[in-house]
């Protein structure tokens, strides 16, 4: 049935994405709901909150009166009070269900609060009925647009790292093994986009490097604006082709499902050890070659009707597919689970 999943948890949203990458830029981030999008983005998405580093993130409170009558002026008169309380470099208005089912007005909201706070303002107008990746493409696009420098020219070694944010990455923590791989390619500025200046001097870059489709987003309007050329590349994803070719034959069929890029570079290093019978999946912004999954039940389908000996996803995904005699490997994807 359409629209009636048994199986999985929702997957991270589009609201959850676009506080991933305001996460720590120094911003003050205010959710634009009652206080339910808030604690969800706080408590299952983000797992920053949960090793100590700081963020400052508010939720809007809104009243049912206030997102009917959409009265802006509270919504900004808030906002002033809390920049009083929180030396922040500039402020973001991150948009829930309930600005979205009312229409509101972001640029008009962005231009009001700018006058009112003194301060550089992005509003993000996500809906929360979309999924992450959707959120992450918009706040990279506003905060480029927002404060990417036009005086700068390029630094030989500099490279623009996109989509290095948790909920695209296999594990929260791999762009600690990301940043050494990359200096030992001869990258000298690393930019993974954790702080405003960042943002500020990423026309500097001799090259973008997109980690997924939303960072794609991201490099894409780099190249336009700037001219800087852009790649696809995830993390090292070696270990697992290994122990897939080991207990496969390469006349085996495999099916992974993560995020584009992830799974294409999983598919690669499959290829390389004589693995040629791989179809990438993903429920996320896809990219050519890969097969679009809308519903839990297309999961389940192209599992059951294709002969896969092999499966690479996020564990959580196993509990949809319980009748699968292949081999199962966890590919983690923190926007699918929340695991840590």
């Amino acid at each position: 049935m359409k629209g009636l999943w048994k199986y999985l948890a929702p997957f991270a949203s589009d609201q959850s994405g676009a506080t991933a990458v305001l996460y720590g830029l120094g911003g003050l981030v205010v959710i634009c709901d009652a206080g339910g999008c808030a604690g969800n983005i706080c408590s299952f998405d983000e797992p920053r909150w949960f090793s100590g580093e700081r963020s400052a993130v508010f939720s809007a409170g809104l009243r049912e009166i206030d997102a009917i009558l959409g009265r802006d002026d509270q919504l900004v008169a808030k906002v002033q009070a809390a920049a009083g309380a929180v030396d922040a470099d500039f402020a973001a208005l991150v948009g829930t269900p309930v600005p979205a089912v009312i229409g509101t007005d972001f640029r008009g909201l962005e231009h009001l609060a700018e006058k009112r706070l003194g301060l550089p303002v992005v509003a993000i107008d996500t809906t929360g009925m979309v999924r992450y990746d959707a959120g992450i493409g918009k706040a990279y696009k506003a905060l480029l647009k927002k404060f990417a420098r036009k005086d700068v020219t390029i630094k030989k070694g500099t490279v623009n790292v996109l989509g290095a944010v948790p909920l695209d990455l296999c594990h929260p923590g791999d762009e600690d093994t990301l940043v050494p791989a990359l200096e030992a390619q001869g990258w000298q500025q690393i930019r993974l986009f954790h702080c405003l200046e960042d943002y500020r001097l990423a026309g500097e870059a001799e090259r973008s490097i997109a980690l997924s489709p939303a960072g794609l987003t991201a490099a894409k309007w780099l190249q336009t604006r700037f001219g800087i050329p852009y790649e696809c590349r995830y993390t090292d994803v070696t270990a697992l082709a290994e122990r897939i070719a080991a207990a496969t034959a390469p006349e085996d069929s495999i099916l992974v499902v993560h995020q584009s890029v992830g799974a294409y570079a999983l598919k690669k290093a499959l290829e390389v050890r004589g693995r040629p019978q791989v179809t990438t999946a993903t429920w996320f912004q896809p990219l050519p070659g890969d097969i679009a999954l809308k519903e839990e039940d297309d999961f389940i389908t192209l599992v059951r009707s294709h002969g896969f000996r092999a499966l690479a996803a996020d564990a959580h995904l196993w509990r949809a597919v319980p009748d699968f005699r292949g081999l199962l490997v966890d590919f983690p994807h923190y926007a699918v689970s929340g695991r840590r």
